[in-house]
């Protein structure tokens, strides 16, 4: 699973790393929700996330000389299938399993045609020691690429960007008229499988990857193979990723900053303070 995670490039860095042609603006958000495209280290479900697409374009526009324009875009974090009747219950749907994305009838359209890139430093998940008693609070941990446990470009560093394999899909409201554009969510989903190495241990998912060499095929939506777009995900080795105990402020969605990133000290592991 992955339900909270951090992301500190900011615009313009995303432009260059992905050649994005294009930035759509940041739409409304909710009550202590920054825009999708300002650095954050505490993204939950129902958020606007950073995502990069790709979509056909008109032939008027010379945007691009390919068939599609590439567009960096906010999702709403949890995917709210076309058919469905109503907008309520995407954030039950924040992750599609790699194991049964390309058959399920929540993600099996996207999946074949409207798959993004989620960029992200990194990921939370929650750990509950064997031994601890049942009332003990579970420990986070930030999970991330082996050797980027600071910030994004803190104190310089140029730390590694995990881009993880997302997919996305457009609700119509039928109260509204189709040209309405408060009458379209456009809502997504990261794919995860089972966790590799020491990970597993903290917690039995992890989200998918796509590595920059298969970026440009996981984007195109005219590759509707769904065998061939499984063969594009990459699934960390062993190693790859690392993780380490931080702080429980990280529990609290309204608290974000790059603190909540920081390693916290081993002897404060099992007894720390809210």
């Amino acid at each position: 699973m992955c339900g909270r995670y951090a992301a500190s490039r900011h615009q313009d860095q995303l432009v260059e790393i992905f050649e994005v042609d294009e930035v759509v603006e940041p739409g409304p958000t909710g009550p202590n929700q920054k825009p999708y495209t300002a650095p954050r280290w505490n993204i939950a479900p129902t958020d606007q996330v950073a995502a990069i697409v790709e979509r056909a374009h008109k032939a008027d526009d010379q945007t691009t000389s390919r068939d599609t324009i590439r567009k960096l875009v906010g999702l709403t974090w949890g995917l709210v299938p076309s058919w469905s009747k109503a907008p309520t219950g995407g954030a039950k749907l924040i992750n599609a399993r790699l194991e049964t994305v390309a058959e399920k009838p929540s993600f099996r359209k996207a999946f074949t045609s409207r798959r993004c890139l989620i960029p992200a430093d990194g990921y939370y998940e929650w750990y509950a020691s064997p031994n601890a008693p049942k009332s003990a609070r579970k420990q986070p941990f930030y999970i991330h690429p082996t050797g980027s446990g600071a910030p994004a470009g803190s104190a310089g560093i140029d730390t590694p960007l995990m881009v993880m394999a997302g997919l996305y899909e457009f609700w119509r409201d039928p109260a509204r008229d189709k040209d309405d554009p408060l009458a379209w969510l456009t809502t997504c989903a990261i794919i995860t499988t089972a966790a590799t190495d020491d990970l597993g241990r903290i917690h039995d998912r992890m989200p998918v990857q796509v590595r920059p060499e298969h970026w440009d095929a996981w984007l195109d939506p005219t590759l509707a193979d769904a065998d061939a777009a499984l063969g594009l995900v990459h699934v960390p080795d062993a190693g790859e990723m690392t993780a380490h105990a931080v702080s429980r402020l990280v529990s609290t969605v309204s608290n974000d900053g790059p603190e909540l990133v920081e390693p916290m000290p081993a002897e404060r592991v099992e007894g720390e303070e809210s």
